[in-house]
């Protein structure tokens, strides 16, 4: 098993889609990561040699910003934001939606299960 930026990649799925398993890695970061190594996009991680999958980490590690940093960083900014008291850090800190949704009928993702008000039945 491959373990990249800490994060174990399954060996049986090809190379770029095992590299999007890392938070951070979309599809468009992994076909530039596979083309800029010189590796075949339709090889398997378990087809690859030890040096490839070196050159592979240390790619990630020298270019992307990926999994705890990236994780940090957002947070941060949401943080920044909320501490702030603009209009988009209010949104979060009451956790409504944030970039202008509707949220009369629908944003239930971000409100929660709905909660019953006493004396509503009509």
């Amino acid at each position: 098993m491959a373990r990249i930026a800490g994060v174990n990649i399954p060996t049986g799925k090809r190379v770029v889609i095992a590299l999007q398993y890392i938070h951070g890695i979309g599809s468009k970061y992994a076909n530039d990561i596979v083309a800029r190594n010189n590796i075949d996009p339709a090889r398997r991680v378990h087809e690859l040699t030890d040096a490839e999958v070196l050159a592979i980490r240390e790619t990630i590690d020298r270019e992307y910003q990926v999994e705890g940093d990236l994780r940090r960083e957002t947070s941060m900014n949401v943080k920044r934001l909320m501490d702030l008291g603009c209009y988009r850090g209010l949104r979060h800190r009451r956790s409504l939606p944030v970039r202008g949704q509707r949220t009369h009928t629908n944003a239930r993702t971000r409100k929660g299960p709905a909660k019953p008000i006493a004396g509503k039945k009509k």
